[in-house]
């Protein structure tokens, strides 16, 4: 009966017999009693084994989406994940030294700031009380250990669970105990390009270990001498290394950074001692680099705000000439002249430097009507010279200017790309900063490019849906419409991972998921409200929206819609959908931002 079921059907039969050689064997999992094993390391010398054991908590309770449209014509649950909150797992790291054929644990009990409680529980005097009395030691993670070649030092990086620290120290295999190197700590929460990942760290030698840091406000690079503790910052500026990686001999770092403009990526190099980074690369927009085995080449995939992504190559040298060898848009595509979005760039009001992408039309429609387009994921760059993520919407855009909308394209406060400030301004109040970036934006359009004030509108999906829903209920008087897709209603109904790092835990922070959360809101509603979801959604699931729509039933609100889409996750993938979700959003700016 349905295309999606028969298309299904084929590629699972054509999937199944083509890549079952492809597979590999089921590795065998490891366990230890109700413990689970991983991280297994061997030192350079062969003399310790390092690993890690990890209880699983109990009373973890996952959610289920239900899926509508089966081949067996029944309902069919898949199961989902957890929901912030839920207990932790709790891991210990054990070192087995072959000589004296012992076993005992890394001592975590003497890492420096191990009971240190986060400022937030001031604003909950009884909490924070009973967390002091208990004085109890914050459970940490050790991701791995990383040796030296010769394996006469060791080196661990540790995170709190709570997201408040991260600590890099060094190892005394010997005895398990630790020493600190260096101590990351964030009130709001660890994050930023490079921090906390074992894979953008290691040794340069036998005693100097690197890694990143925002101890600066912007993730750069540093070294330590582990035997002395001293440490040297490397890099600095207001501009975010983003990529890093040592070179074959350890003599130079290669890493990718937005030093001329936060919306440019090059590839960079620098000594391992220091000095005046040398770029490398030289095509304006985006370029993301892999190094050659001989390290004499660049593989390059390049793109630019217009055109996407194309593969070059390039001697590893300053200046050198890249040579594109790919070719990847169609003759379709070409044939429509897209626009290239001018990058601007406005005070926020609280005196930040806000970016933008705007795209204005060649001839304004006599409503003056505008479009504020708001990126999802939260921690993510779009206004970048080069190609979005969003390419879809990047069209939809087009569409609109085309049509007489001004549209504006916004890194709000918390996307990527400006320093550790920018990115954790929203901590404790998501729909804060973040929308009010959004409200200074449509300011700077009526101020300064003429649109309409009572005809504005906004759309976006995911953490960009959520910013609609906010604006919608808090704002009324700035938006008219909104399309909301795939929105977060109720961030306690979202996943751990992300959400507990930005807003802590429901238990212990209920101020911040009350201002942070949509559906606290919804009395505000009086534009029109589009509300678009894919019922089975696996990240925001599809129960998010139905609860705001309970919410909007029983607040007596007739101003909205909801489109639900059956067979759809969080990315959609059917092109019908897409269209569908786009005609829908289309409709409803024009019937409301033109009147």
């Amino acid at each position: 009966m349905f295309d999606i079921i028969k298309k299904e059907a084929k590629d699972d039969k054509k999937d199944s017999t083509e890549t079952a050689l492809l597979k590999p064997d089921k590795l065998k999992e490891i366990a230890y009693g109700d413990k689970r094993l991983s991280a297994v390391q061997i030192s350079p010398d062969g003399r310790f084994i390092t690993y890690r054991l990890t209880k699983r908590a109990d009373g973890v309770q996952n959610a289920i989406v239900p899926n509508y449209v089966t081949a067996s014509g029944f309902t069919e649950d898949i199961p989902n994940r957890s929901k912030v909150g839920r207990p932790s797992s709790t891991s210990e790291t054990f070192i087995y030294d072959k000589r004296r054929e012992a076993v005992y644990p890394v001592i975590t009990s003497e890492i420096p700031g191990i009971k240190d409680l986060p400022d937030y529980l001031k604003d909950y005097p009884d909490e924070l009380k009973a967390r002091q009395k208990e004085n109890a030691d914050r459970q940490v993670n050790i991701d791995g250990v990383l040796w030296n070649q010769s394996g006469s030092n060791a080196v661990v990086i540790i995170s709190a669970q709570d997201n408040k620290d991260c600590w890099i120290m060094r190892l005394d295999p010997v005895s398990g105990k630790l020493s600190l190197l260096d101590r990351q700590r964030d009130e709001a929460w660890i994050g930023g390009p490079g921090i906390d990942d074992p894979g953008n760290a290691g040794f340069i030698d036998d005693n100097h270990f690197y890694y990143q840091s925002e101890a600066s406000g912007y993730s750069h690079i540093y070294v330590v001498d582990v035997t002395s503790g001293a440490k040297k910052q490397l890099t600095s500026g207001k501009w975010e290394v983003q990529t890093l990686q040592l070179s074959q001999d350890k003599k130079t770092f290669y890493f990718t950074a937005n030093i001329d403009h936060p919306g440019i990526t090059h590839f960079y190099s620098i000594p391992v001692s220091g000095g005046t980074p040398v770029k490398i690369t030289g095509m304006k927009g985006g370029n993301e680099v892999i190094l050659s085995p001989d390290e004499k080449w660049l593989a390059i995939r390049y793109s630019y705000s217009n055109r996407p992504w194309e593969l070059y190559i390039q001697a590893n040298k300053p200046g050198a000439k890249a040579v594109k060898i790919t070719n990847s848009v169609s003759a379709e595509y070409l044939s429509y002249p897209w626009r290239d979005p001018e990058i601007i760039s406005f005070k926020n009001r609280y005196g930040t430097d806000v970016y933008a992408r705007l795209y204005q039309p060649k001839k304004q429609d006599p409503a003056k009507p505008a479009v504020v387009f708001v990126h999802g994921a939260g921690y993510l760059q779009n206004v970048t010279y080069s190609w979005s993520y969003y390419f879809r919407e990047f069209m939809f855009n087009n569409m609109l200017a085309d049509n007489g909308y001004t549209v504006l394209d916004i890194d709000y406060t918390a996307s990527a790309g400006y320093g550790r400030d920018f990115r954790t301004g929203i901590y404790r109040h998501m729909g804060g900063k973040d929308l009010t970036d959004q409200v200074d934006g449509v300011k700077l359009l009526v101020d300064k490019y003429g649109v309409n004030p009572k005809h504005v509108g906004l759309y976006g999906g995911s953490y960009g849906g959520f910013i609609t829903l906010m604006g919608m209920f808090t704002e009324p008087d700035v938006f008219a419409a909104g399309g909301a897709i795939r929105s977060v209603t109720d961030w306690a109904h979202y996943n751990h991972e992300y959400t507990s790092n930005i807003l802590n835990e429901p238990f212990t922070d209920e101020q911040a998921y009350r201002k942070s959360s949509p559906i606290y809101f919804a009395n505000g509603l009086k534009g029109n409200l589009l509300m678009l979801h894919g019922m089975i959604d696996q990240n925001v699931n599809y129960q998010d929206i139905i609860r705001l729509t309970q919410k909007l039933i029983e607040l007596h609100k007739e101003n909205w819609e909801l489109a639900s889409y059956p067979v759809e996750d969080h990315g959609f993938e059917q092109p019908s959908s897409w269209a569908d979700e786009y005609k829908r959003i289309y409709k409803l700016f024009e019937g409301t931002l033109k009147k």
